[in-house]
């Protein structure tokens, strides 16, 4: 039986727009393009980043326990030794972000070429995108890499259960972490949740310490929690003259002490985020470029 042209021509037709209709294969992932990542979920990809926005480590005043304690943390886990996850918490703009995008690039500059394995990366994975962490984890598994995958304002509100999926893929989970991946997170909450989330739950229900305490066990998956809590003034002097001397911007000490504390009590506080603010309105007023 002959086929009828026109019926083949129509299913060429549909084929086609079949095929226009599919969505494009996923790019091959490259994790030696670039040392740090930002991870997508739609489509799934590893975005590079060409460059990280980031002090050096010696510039963060104020978090030196803190800073000393993750850097070694880094370093052990770039060597290919057994490291913590990490959750750094505390008073906002004291440098938890800061802390480890400076600790990544540190141990890099240490270590150099003498990485055990390729390379050290830091990919970051936003707080909506938490509850894909497994697929993620799934595309570094294999790779001959080691990763940090760092989240920041990592926090989890009433309804929200994608905190369960989180603690298992970091301890509990029958393959769990991955041997070359490594989570840090920041967060302005010890326990990732408000305490009237908690308080809620200990209130509504039929075992009240079984609630509060599946809420607080997916923080003890961290096993290096950092405190931070708000600078004093003279750790905030300190912070804008360390600024000041790196980007060589040329003003007397007395007038940059008596500029930087009115810029504070305008601001409301003494942070790391508040003297880098000031720093650069400083550097705009002397056009100086950072």
């Amino acid at each position: 039986m002959t086929a009828d042209p026109n019926l083949l021509d129509r299913i060429e037709r549909l084929a086609a727009a079949l095929e226009r209709m599919a969505p494009p294969p996923a790019p091959a992932i490259d994790f030696s393009s670039a040392e740090a990542f930002v991870w997508q979920t739609g489509p799934e990809a590893f975005i590079p980043v060409p460059h990280v926005n980031r002090q050096p480590l010696g510039l963060l005043k104020g978090i030196e326990r803190a800073s000393d304690q993750l850097l070694d943390n880094t370093l052990r886990f770039a060597k290919g030794f057994p490291a913590n996850n990490a959750l750094l918490w505390g008073a906002r703009g004291m440098g938890k972000s800061s802390l480890v995008k400076a600790s990544h690039a540190e141990v890099r500059r240490q270590l150099g070429k003498k990485l055990d394995h390729d390379d050290l990366k830091l990919v970051e994975i936003h707080r909506e995108d938490i509850d894909s962490l497994p697929r993620c984890l799934s595309h570094m598994r294999p790779a001959p890499h080691r990763f940090i995958v760092f989240c920041d304002d990592l926090s989890f509100d009433h309804d929200d259960t994608s905190y369960k999926s989180l603690k298992a893929v970091l301890e509990g989970g029958i393959e769990g972490r991955p041997e070359n991946v490594l989570f840090y997170a920041t967060s302005n909450r010890r326990h990732l949740m408000p305490r009237h989330m908690m308080e809620n739950e200990r209130s509504t229900a039929i075992n009240p310490s079984e609630a509060v305490e599946e809420k607080v066990s997916l923080s003890d998956r961290f096993g290096l929690w950092l405190g931070f809590h708000n600078g004093t003034q003279d750790q905030y002097l300190d912070m804008v003259r360390g600024y000041a001397a790196h980007h060589k911007l040329k003003i007397a000490d007395d007038e940059l002490v008596r500029d930087a504390l009115e810029w504070s009590v305008t601001r409301g506080g003494r942070s790391g985020r508040v003297a880098w603010q000031y720093i650069q309105d400083l550097s705009g007023r002397l056009g100086i470029r950072l």
